[in-house]
């Protein structure tokens, strides 16, 4: 079965290293404990703001490293989680429903964003759609 990594984007906050609200942390423990009983969650993790972390690119041969902050936050991943499930389109419902959750604790006004990425499989495998983007 296929798993996907349900990624974060950071926010103004999380780059300048505030804790989440205590009722969001209370209420994301919840829906993962409910993703783990349903027995599709794999992993999660929060990562720490880009300010205490470094960028490592590579061009023209050369290894650079950059520290961190980088400017801007809506490209820096701020946690993630890892899911097994059928399909992409279950997924993005999982996705769906960790971006309620911050709605309904935090208020319709709240922002955040995220992805839902298909990883290849251990086994050297491509995602089965993989093929069909060639278009």
């Amino acid at each position: 079965m296929p798993q996907f990594m349900l990624i974060a984007k950071a926010t103004p906050e999380s780059e300048a290293g505030l804790p989440p609200d205590p009722r969001l942390m209370a209420a994301i423990g919840q829906l993962s404990a409910d993703f783990a009983r349903q027995g599709v969650l794999v992993s999660t993790g929060g990562l720490a703001p880009s300010a205490m972390g470094a960028r490592v690119r590579l061009a023209g041969g050369k290894v650079t490293v950059t520290d961190g902050p980088f400017a801007e936050a809506k490209e820096v991943v701020g946690g993630f989680a890892i899911v097994q499930v059928a399909s992409r389109e279950e997924a993005i419902a999982l996705s769906r429903r960790f971006w309620e959750v911050h709605a309904e604790v935090m208020g319709p006004d709240y922002v955040g964003e995220g992805e839902v990425r298909q990883l290849f499989d251990p086994g050297g495998g491509r995602p089965a759609d993989f093929d069909a983007m060639d278009g």
